[in-house]
């Protein structure tokens, strides 16, 4: 086994780790992901506050979730909010400085350091019933995009490398933290309401057999949502991956994964347009 090698300067210790014991993924494995995939990662993810789970022996031991820079306080890009410490990532060095020091999975803010009281990317998690067809879940993931085009707004899609499909909607309008909130829960109400053999806005789980629950609590301040092309630390690495509106009937949520993603990268991104607002 390797001890150690360098990465953009960067000690990589014991890069044959298994960090996925039922697929052998190792830290390199983890590692050369992210390098492949980061300059389509770090664009949507610019100025968001990061927070990460941890594995520091595999997915199957002990995770950690964990949102304040520590000691590496110096690899980071550290925020200061009420008088806490937070941190995001500028480059490619930061971000796989994390993963070398056990990060798999990375979870952003709905606002920018830039304007942080501000939220400009709202996120609708919908986590379906485990019995539930991945059909019967497109037809409601189709069903909030009716509802978000009619609002006039703008949707994207992405794998969430779980059950569900995460939608996310980007936001230029001015609005504070529980403006932004009661906005996102109107919305599930609306779809809850409208659809109520479909949706529901209960979190208990023995509340929602048969029916997808509608997460918007997401859209808090201090919450998170899974990062895009973020791995899961979950049997065969499955990765929150963006896909096309139209893809929606071709991809499943937990389908890409560490060993296909290059197979579903586009020559010109589905969340191409969105990139423009990353300096908003």
């Amino acid at each position: 086994m390797k001890n150690k090698i360098y990465i953009d300067n960067i000690a990589i210790s014991n890069p044959d780790k298994i960090l996925f014991p039922k697929d052998n993924i190792t830290k390199l494995d983890v590692i050369n992901y992210y390098l492949n995939i980061s300059n389509l990662m770090l664009p949507l993810i610019d100025k968001r506050l990061v927070s990460v789970i941890r594995c520091h022996e595999n997915i199957n031991k002990e995770k950690f979730f964990k949102k304040h820079p520590t000691t590496e306080g110096e690899n980071v890009s550290r925020f200061l909010l009420n008088d806490e410490y937070y941190f995001y990532l500028k480059n490619q060095k930061e971000l796989i400085y994390q993963v070398q020091m056990g990060s798999i999975e990375f979870h952003t803010w709905g606002s920018k350091v830039s304007n942080i009281e501000r939220p400009n990317l709202m996120v609708f998690d919908l986590d379906p019933d485990e019995k539930m067809s991945v059909n019967k879940l497109r037809e409601g993931v189709s069903d909030l995009k009716y509802v978000l085009d009619s609002l006039n707004l703008k949707s994207y899609l992405k794998t969430s490398g779980g059950k569900g499909y995460h939608i996310i909607v980007p936001f230029s309008k001015k609005m504070d933290w529980e403006e932004f909130g009661d906005f996102s829960k109107n919305i599930a109400l609306l779809l809850e309401t409208k659809w109520s053999n479909l949706f529901t806005t209960n979190i208990r789980k023995d509340e929602r057999k048969g029916k997808i629950f509608v997460d918007y609590l997401r859209n808090k301040k201090g919450a998170t949502c899974v990062a895009p092309y973020s791995l899961r630390a979950r049997d065969f690495a499955p990765i929150s991956f963006p896909i096309s509106w139209k893809d929606l009937e071709k991809v499943t949520p937990n389908e890409i994964n560490i060993s296909n993603y290059e197979n579903y990268i586009k020559e010109v991104s589905p969340w191409n347009d969105l990139l423009p607002q990353k300096n908003k």
